[in-house]
């Protein structure tokens, strides 16, 4: 029988393990698990062929007490309310875990990408920015890329926010550079990912220098923190993806693997340096550290028995559901959690929103330097929490989050 998994309940019991440490009161967990606003709105759209389609669309803002509410926007055709109510949590905490001056929201539209022109895809982005257009803003909600979404979509959505509100390239982050993007934003999410495997493996005494890694997912996520890790010494040693999977107990060539995808339609699935496998057998692959980087939810009963790795960091957000957790914790494969592991791309897109607001930029340096400090800081603040509490470091982290969004509520007023 497969595992059910409703993300915002998985969140909310993650939520929970944590406010039972901190012997928070049941009145204030609804007030802090409950979303500020909910917007569902229809986006019809006409399409190429002359039909005219609707799609759905929604943007739900968790929390803002600590500044404005951050989070992306993903197109997928089973993008629903409850996972982006889910999302729009996890950024919440994510954002207070990196203690950055923003709270927790995320959008999402219904659709398949890749059944849609570029046209098509413009239409749909800006009837969708169009209907949200009120409740966004640079002091207000900032969305930024996610699933499916990249820089041109950005654009879009910051021109069409501005067709009212005028110039406004604070209103969004992942933008092109030519338009008031980050240097650094397209790899800092897998920048920080690569960032806190290295810690974490510091304090296992896990030697990160051929140390053998396997990637879930091969997309903006996953090849970057390919990159890196590689570059650290470590062997990606089996990368998978929707359409395969390629290994190689010596380690891929990782910049090779990221050309041959480029060429073959965003896909490993038949790269010449390695033997191939069955995707769905990603997780149970040989090696010392796992990196889910792809959709959420991957990481349920079944597929945690087979897990081998002695390390899993979540480039993904939630990809690990409840049960899974507990079968990691009973088998002691220490698991670090999404709103930590994955904080570098909003960490980047915190430092994107100041530079536009101050129209001064950084070269790409000093922004992986910032982001660096802020990660590593993360990290050893949540380290802190689980020596402390004995606990996991995904109940760590969320500890750490609730005080911080709880103590700027207490502050702000209920």
């Amino acid at each position: 029988m497969t595992e059910h998994i409703n993300l915002f309940e998985n969140v909310n019991r993650q939520f929970d393990e944590a406010a039972d440490i901190l012997g928070m009161a049941q009145e204030v967990r609804e007030v802090l698990k409950t979303p500020y606003r909910e917007v569902a709105v229809a986006l019809p759209v006409r399409m190429d062929d002359g039909s005219l389609k609707v799609f759905h669309g929604y943007r739900v803002q968790h929390n803002g007490v600590r500044g404005p509410q951050k989070g992306g926007i993903r197109f997928h055709p089973e993008v629903d309310l409850d996972d982006v109510r889910a999302l729009a949590s996890l950024m919440t905490w994510k954002t207070a875990v990196v203690n950055i001056p923003f709270g927790g929201a995320k959008g999402g539209v219904q659709c398949d990408p890749s059944k849609m022109s570029l046209h098509e895809l413009e239409n749909l982005t800006r009837r969708y920015t169009a209907k949200i257009s009120m409740v966004l803003g640079p002091t207000r909600d900032i969305p930024a890329p996610d699933v499916n979404t990249n820089a041109q979509t950005m654009a879009w959505v910051m021109d069409e926010y501005g067709r009212k509100a005028g110039h406004a390239p604070a209103c969004v982050t992942g933008k092109p550079i030519e338009l008031g993007g980050s240097q650094g934003r397209e790899a800092a999410t897998g920048k920080g990912v690569a960032l806190i495997t290295r810690e974490a493996a510091g304090v296992m005494g896990l030697k990160l220098e051929g140390a053998r890694v396997v990637l879930q997912g091969f997309g903006n996520v996953g090849s970057y923190t390919g990159k890196f890790l590689d570059e650290m010494g470590a062997k990606i040693v089996a990368v998978a993806d929707h359409a395969g999977g390629v290994r190689n107990p010596k380690g891929l060539d990782v910049k090779a693997l990221a050309a041959h995808v480029k060429a073959n339609k965003g896909t490993v699935a038949g790269f010449p340096g390695g033997e191939a496998f069955p995707r769905e057998e990603v997780f149970a692959q040989d090696c010392d550290i796992l990196i889910p980087a792809a959709l959420g939810g991957v990481l349920t009963k079944e597929t945690a028995e087979t897990v081998k790795a002695k390390l899993i960091v979540e480039g993904a957000n939630a990809p690990t559901t409840t049960v899974a957790d507990h079968i990691f914790k009973e088998r002691g494969i220490v698991v670090i959690p999404d709103i930590l592991a994955n904080a570098g791309g909003v960490t980047v897109s915190y430092f994107e929103w100041v530079q536009n607001l101050q129209q001064f930029f950084w070269e790409e340096a000093e922004v992986f330097e910032k982001e660096e400090k802020i990660m590593v800081q993360a990290f050893h603040d949540v380290h802190d929490k689980v020596v402390k509490h004995g606990c996991t470091y995904r109940t760590a982290a969320f500890v750490l989050a609730l005080e911080r969004v709880y103590k700027a509520n207490v502050m702000r007023g209920w």
